[in-house]
């Protein structure tokens, strides 16, 4: 496992540090690899395209709270008032384990500027001019976060009820005999006991969210206007398309240092709000 996480991780790692500082491309072999200081990350910070970039990932942050907090509620429902347990789960777990080329394809016909399912149901109770969704400037993001929660809403969901399911029925149990309501339980009992739970979905979340790529690939191609562009794919674009890897090793760069001190808020977050 040691070595091939040092091939797989960190040799990568380290590569893209040392290209950082070059002018490179690959297509003509390493040869012909440039120095050239800290004339990229020059560049970078004059980059209005990748600062648009690193602002649609962070506004697509927002995609993790949202998606915590249905797939908490559902588990709860599902654990608790609901028959036919596994069958739930399967449902809702379908789109996580669904081909993300299928998905895409599935929402790009509902978000259909005229045609589509969802504006047609929109048009018929009333709103004769709907949003064109993932054509327009202003709702193409939000689009692909929605479609980004519906996806990740079984996966957090299947965490969050085993996570249920380990909790003893006796704290419930005591609380209910000193009186304490449903949502009294819940607020003390369920979410202190699920806190490991969502620290753990919060950390990988986030850092799923500094690696959408697919989605934005099949359903826009960054556009319109780079309002979907995010990093990594404004990454590949530099790196596999522009063929400028130097480039794209120090957007990889930032990248890394963004998502490290993100988890590091978080990690030394968590010993105030998480109970072991």
């Amino acid at each position: 496992m040691l070595i091939g996480v040092t091939i797989m991780t960190l040799l990568p790692i380290i590569a893209s540090f040392f290209l950082s500082f070059t002018d490179w491309n690959f297509l003509h072999g390493f040869k012909r690899i440039d120095f050239i200081g800290l004339r990229n990350f020059e560049r970078l910070f004059a980059d209005s395209i990748f600062w648009q970039a690193m602002k649609n990932n962070l506004i697509f942050m927002l995609v993790v709270p949202t998606t915590l907090a249905l797939s908490l509620l559902l588990a709860v429902i599902i654990n608790k008032y609901v028959y036919f347990k596994d069958m739930f789960k399967v449902i809702y777990f379908m789109p996580y384990i669904s081909s993300v080329v299928a998905v895409a394809m599935v929402w790009q016909v509902l978000f259909h500027p005229s045609y589509g399912p969802v504006n047609q149901m929109l048009m018929s109770i009333g709103i004769s001019d709907p949003p064109k969704w993932i054509a327009d400037v202003n709702f193409a993001l939000p689009s692909i976060m929605m479609i980004m929660i519906w996806v990740s809403i079984g996966y957090n969901l299947i965490i969050y009820i085993a996570g249920l399911q380990s909790i003893p029925a006796e704290l419930y149990e005591a609380a209910e005999m000193d009186g304490a309501k449903p949502w009294q339980q819940f607020r003390s009992i369920t979410l202190p006991m699920l806190s490991p739970t969502t620290f753990f979905l919060l950390i990988t979340g986030l850092i799923g969210t500094f690696k959408v790529f697919d989605l934005v690939q099949v359903l826009t191609g960054g556009g319109p206007a780079n309002s979907t562009s995010v990093v990594v794919f404004h990454l590949y674009e530099t790196a596999f398309v522009h063929l400028k890897m130097g480039y794209a090793s120090t957007m990889a760069l930032v990248l890394f240092v963004t998502i490290f001190l993100i988890t590091l808020i978080q990690w030394y977050g968590q010993r105030k709000w998480v109970n072991y």
